[in-house]
């Protein structure tokens, strides 16, 4: 990965707080990525698929449902940006309010929004 590959996939908004989420959250399930960015579960999945496909997440199938995390094999390069960019846009509006509706999400931590 190149940051001509990385950088044009962060440059989308979705994306970004998609990662930006992942970056501080850990690992996050596609109906809580759907509840914290408040936008269809089909678009969150579509931006999620471009992500994986370029390596910057993976996915982890529990069930019928879809776990995703920064990708392990991330360059370090790459995770430096990620973290700097979830660190730069903590305080920003949008990205305040998507943790925010996640940490008010019904049955955090116990991953109760996804059950089998």
């Amino acid at each position: 990965m190149s940051p001509t590959d990385l950088l044009p996939l962060l440059a989308d908004p979705t994306r970004l707080r998609c990662v930006a989420l992942l970056a501080v959250e850990g690992e996050l399930c596609v109906c809580e990525l759907t509840a914290a960015l408040a936008v269809a579960q089909p678009k969150v999945s579509r931006h999620l698929a471009l992500l994986r496909d370029a390596a910057v997440v993976a996915d982890r199938r529990d069930g019928r449902w879809i776990h995703y995390r920064l990708h392990p094999a991330l360059p370090g390069w790459a995770r430096r940006v990620v973290d700097e960019i979830a660190a730069a846009t903590s305080e920003e509006s949008s990205f305040a309010d998507d943790r925010a509706r996640l940490a008010a999400m019904a049955g955090r931590p116990t991953r109760l929004c996804c059950p089998a």
